[in-house]
């Protein structure tokens, strides 16, 4: 199975910006629908933002739109995530998933089988 690693949290305050990063090996991602989720303390895991298998459709989060940008790049096995005018309640560990049943241009929020291990973000106020 593929192993997807994520790598770029951190500590910053309000306002700032932070890219993550979701590194794949032992596989391809080019046939998964790629995304991040992310659950903050105490809280569920909820859905951030989803990239189609080719890129060419993306879907956000209501409470990201306009701040966060999700990007791939299938010939480095590679998926992004950057988040601009961050808040206290972006908090939380980020998941990068993907999901290896999808068909051309689905953007689907649910039913990911494969997970990274997370990585934390923590926003000051």
């Amino acid at each position: 199975q593929v192993q997807l690693v994520e790598s770029g949290g951190g500590l910053v305050q309000t306002g700032d910006s932070l890219r993550l990063s979701c590194t794949a090996s032992g596989g391809t991602i080019s046939r998964s629908a790629m995304a991040w989720f992310r659950q903050g303390a105490g809280k569920e895991r909820e859905f951030v933002a989803v990239i189609s298998m080719a890129g060419t459709v993306r879907d956000y989060a209501d409470s990201v739109k306009g701040r966060f940008t999700i990007s791939r790049d299938n010939a480095k096995n590679t998926v992004t995530l950057n988040m601009n005018r961050l808040e206290p309640e972006d908090t939380a560990v980020y998941y990068c998933a993907a999901r290896s049943r999808t068909v051309t241009g689905a953007v689907p929020k649910s039913g990911f089988d494969n997970w990274g291990p997370g990585t934390l973000v923590t926003v000051s106020s």
